[in-house]
């Protein structure tokens, strides 16, 4: 991609777009690109679209590039017809916009289902009556094959989604899914809003990542607007997101051992989980610890007990993890469901960008702590574990390797955390401006990208959740596999609903 990087920031880059250079393009850059995407020569990080333009943000060995083209016909030039990964970001975008992307593979509609009273809501919005067609899955043929609906509604406490399995005996074919049931309209409603009221709506895009959705939306805001975070604040933050992580991957290694009928490894894995719950609400005054990051630092201090129960907690998990993790290892009916199954092979992980425990468990060591990279992280020591198996057990030692790595980073965090203001306010009177960002979350990268108005308003904003690249994996790991390992394959993705369907 350095040729085209080169051609951009000497000639194409817009002004007011921080940190990261955008550049309105031509339709033959905006082809060069996906060339480059299909050739595996970057990787994409977003595609998204307004009423008449469309943008795709790429990333390779150096920080992300924007690329924006605009669509005077309300056609753009398809990226998934050459790179699939893009297949169902263009499918919907232009649910949203209604732009086309000539020569999509797949045109089927993806968000909307025909629900909406309001069709491309982020484009030149039309009133609609709801209609509800049937959905065309895609056909198979082959003797002895039948096929499964899962879904929408699950028996457990989880958010819906579809899961249509073709099956021959009880080895899944095909899997094809069917998301978008909890599309809130979330960007459509941060239009318009002051920048510090749409954070409240970022931090609820995926509640399980709040303290990541919040920390990358803040930082782009701050990116437009051009304000320096205090350091105190930019050390709590990492200490929120990594307690964040603590939790979650706390409560995935308990999940899937439940999946594969070990219940008594999900309930001590879930008391290691409320423990950190129970910590950050006594620390930062919210279990999940929404809120407390926003545009311009934090919301809330670390009270004068908050180092001392942190501590307390560390103590706690260094006490007794490594018996669970020991446990894990030495079960080998666990074992038996876990190694070998739902493997995802390195090949689909760097060519869908997986970021996370997913892509690290197969290959793809990509971190955006590490690159590009964010403070405190440039301060502080640690390690981004990768392997290479890509099966269900890879993606559960990956997590317990993160929450080692999480436990130093936390003491680290105590021990150089500095004094002073937790936030800044932007100077008056405000500018226009841009801003983009990308947060390490537990799942993996969050991106973020604002257009502010003069007047501090949202005029655009995009979140884009890790689980648009990992989605898709997952109707690829489970081919070849028994039905009666899908739960313990979803389980070791642990995709959002939300954060996908926006």
């Amino acid at each position: 991609m350095h040729g085209l990087r080169t051609f951009i920031i000497t000639g194409l880059a817009l002004p007011g777009h921080r940190p990261w250079p955008r550049a309105v393009v031509n339709a033959g850059v905006w082809k060069r690109a996906t060339t480059l995407l299909q050739e595996e020569r970057c990787t994409l990080l977003a595609l998204w679209g307004e009423r008449d333009m469309v943008h795709m943000a790429l990333v390779d060995d150096e920080p992300p590039l924007i690329l924006s083209l605009a669509c005077a016909d309300g056609h753009y030039p398809s990226v998934g017809r050459l790179h699939a990964p893009a297949i169902r970001l263009e499918r919907a975008l232009q649910d949203l916009t209604g732009l086309v992307p000539d020569g999509l593979p797949d045109a089927r509609p993806w968000l909307d289902h025909g629900r909406w009273r309001l069709r491309h809501p982020l484009g030149k919005a039309e009133s609609s009556e709801p209609t509800a067609p049937p959905y065309a899955f895609l056909a198979n043929e082959g003797e002895s094959l039948h096929q499964i609906p899962v879904g929408p509604v699950h028996a457990g406490i989880i958010e819906p989604g579809h899961f249509r399995f073709t099956a021959s005996g009880e080895t899944v074919v095909r899997l094809e899914e069917r998301l978008g049931y909890t599309h809130k309209g979330i960007e459509t409603l941060m239009a318009g809003r002051s920048f510090d009221r749409a954070a409240r709506l970022a931090g609820r895009v995926s509640g399980d990542s709040t303290v990541a959705y919040a920390y990358a939306y803040a930082r782009a805001v701050e990116a437009a607007l051009g304000v320096e975070v205090p350091a105190r604040a930019v050390w709590l933050r990492a200490l929120m997101a990594e307690l964040e992580r603590l939790a979650n991957h706390f409560g995935d290694i308990g999940a899937i051992c439940n999946d594969a009928a070990f219940a008594m490894l999900h309930a001590q894995f879930g008391l290691l989980r409320e423990r950190v719950l129970r910590v950050s609400e006594s620390c930062f005054g919210h279990r999940l610890m929404m809120d407390c990051v926003v545009p311009g630092g934090v919301a809330v201090n670390l009270p004068p007990t908050g180092a001392g129960v942190i501590v307390g907690l560390i103590a706690h998990v260094r006490r007794y993890f490594p018996e669970l993790v020991e446990l894990y290892d030495n079960t080998a009916s666990l074992q038996d469901r876990t190694i070998g199954t739902g493997v995802l092979c390195t090949e689909f992980a760097r060519r869908f960008g997986a970021g996370g425990y997913i892509g690290r468990a197969s290959g793809r060591g990509f971190d955006a702590r590490r690159m590009p990279g964010y403070a405190p992280y440039d301060q502080l020591k640690f390690e981004v574990p990768v392997r290479q198996e890509g099966d269900v057990d890879a993606r559960v030692w990956i997590r317990i390797r993160e929450v080692e790595q999480s436990i130093a980073l936390v003491e680290q965090l105590l021990h150089g955390l500095p004094g002073g203001m937790l936030r800044t306010a932007p100077d008056a009177p405000l500018t226009a401006g841009e801003g983009v960002a990308l947060v390490e979350g537990f799942r993996g990268d969050v991106f973020a990208w604002v257009r502010l108005a003069a007047d501090g308003r949202v005029e655009r904003c995009h979140l884009r959740d890790p689980s648009w690249f990992q989605w898709p994996l997952l109707e690829a790991v489970i081919e070849g596999n028994i039905v009666a390992d899908f739960p313990l394959c979803n389980k070791s993705f642990n995709c959002s609903y939300s954060g996908h369907d926006l």
